[in-house]
């Protein structure tokens, strides 16, 4: 009953993306993030993702609904580092290998240049916005009461197949979208959904803290100070994350603290002397090969090769070593720019979104933007995520908010975020 109400549901969302393909990319990021088909006992084994994809396609090709593609220096950016890893993929070392990543990879960042073209309105940012902070957000709501009910022994983990299957990518992916859920909080005035989003916000760290993770502690530490320093209350923001955080500790048990106190001894701990000879193989082979070894290079063979300890084989764990070991220097440079830029760009939300009233929620989402991307910075340092999709869909949101800014959105609109018709519109 569960496959076909969940199949219901997205075959129903693939057909309306055929007239509004809006709609299909917010499906697109429904299924990418959640993954709610790898839930289920069939469908995970469905391609319905790509039906979703193809259905928003179409319907970009013979709806009548506005459409525009919008370049700015960060979908530039977005765009040579896609063209920098086809190319580094026709030099990769295991080419069949690396060719099932890469087309994992271009088909996430297809959909994020595709969003360009058809989302537009305050509102299209507002269901963008939900519809991520939702499609993570539900794990850490049921990760957190998981959490609370078991007194933290026990680790949250993720869809399994899925970029978040682990303990680790989970927490950090709950922390990018607690910025989002606050983001949320600040734009809307109703009590209870603000005390829902605020009791939201506090599971999602809840299970985070449960993953017993070390990264996500870092990131959450990082991101808490960036949080406190862009909210627009300081006193208030400061005692919600102070309150926030002495809860969530309060729940975890002995065995968490002691892990998270190791951190520092990673002289001794085999987990952070793994990922060291991972980065120092990453390193070694960007230096012997301008272009990287490509997609899937963590074997035995190139471990034997480049890595000090050559029996010790880990993943990248860093989405900096992960970039560089794959595709060289130079596309360490495009992703650490590609990124720069959004983080410069939101910082521009942040300060031109205060100049107007109806612009204020611009400003709000920069800054929670900015967050979202210095958790993003730290946590990422310790994982593989380089091309994870929640941090591009914050991207996206950056550059759709740009474009509304720029067109002076607040004139073509109504309050709830509608177009209106052009002889309504304010002059």
């Amino acid at each position: 009953m569960r496959d076909i109400t969940l199949l219901g549901i997205i075959v129903a969302i693939a057909g309306y993306a055929l007239i509004h393909p809006w709609v299909g990319i917010m499906g697109w990021t429904w299924l990418s993030l959640m993954n709610p088909h790898t839930l289920s006992w069939n469908l995970r084994f469905m391609p319905v993702a790509a039906l979703m994809a193809a259905a928003t396609l179409v319907g970009l090709l013979i709806t009548r609904d506005r459409r525009s593609f919008y370049v700015t220096a960060e979908t530039g950016a977005l765009i040579v580092f896609m063209l920098w890893m086809s190319i580094t993929l026709i030099f990769a070392i295991y080419y069949e290998w690396s060719t099932y990543m890469w087309t994992r990879v271009m088909k996430i960042d297809f959909m994020i240049l595709m969003a360009t073209v058809v989302l537009y309105s305050r509102r299209h940012i507002h269901v963008l916005a939900w519809v991520v902070a939702g499609s993570i957000g539900i794990y850490g709501f049921k990760g957190g009461l998981f959490t609370l009910a078991t007194g933290g022994n026990y680790l949250v983990w993720g869809p399994p197949g899925t970029y978040i299957e682990g303990n680790n990518e989970l927490a950090l992916a709950m922390i990018l979208v607690i910025p989002l859920i606050y983001f949320l909080y600040l734009i809307h005035e109703h009590k209870w959904l603000k005390r829902g989003l605020l009791a939201w916000m506090l599971l999602c760290t809840v299970a985070a803290l449960g993953s017993h993770s070390r990264g996500a502690l870092l990131a959450i530490a990082a991101m808490g100070s960036v949080l406190w320093w862009r909210s627009p209350g300081k006193l208030r923001s400061g005692l919600l994350i102070f309150f926030i955080g002495l809860v969530a500790l309060f729940f975890m048990p002995e065995k968490w603290m002691e892990r998270m106190t190791s951190i520092g001894e990673y002289k001794t701990d085999a987990s952070a002397l793994g990922r060291i000879n991972a980065w120092w193989m990453a390193w070694n082979l960007a230096s012997d090969r301008l272009l990287g070894g490509g997609f899937e290079i963590y074997t035995p063979d190139i471990f034997a090769k480049y890595a000090p300890n050559p029996l010790d084989l880990h993943q990248a764990h860093s989405i900096y070593f992960q970039v560089l070991g794959e595709h060289g220097f130079i596309g360490l440079f495009l992703f650490l720019l590609m990124w720069g830029l959004v983080w410069r760009q939101a910082g521009k939300l942040r300060k031109d979104g205060k100049l107007r009233p109806e612009t204020q929620w611009i400003s709000h989402l920069g800054a929670m933007c900015q967050v979202s991307l210095a958790g993003y910075a730290v946590g990422g340092a310790f994982l593989s995520l380089a091309y994870f999709d929640l941090p591009y869909n914050i991207l996206l949101l950056v550059v759709l908010a740009r474009r509304w800014l720029n067109r002076k959105g607040w004139e073509e609109e109504d309050a709830r975020g509608n177009v209106l018709p052009k002889f309504a519109r304010r002059s």
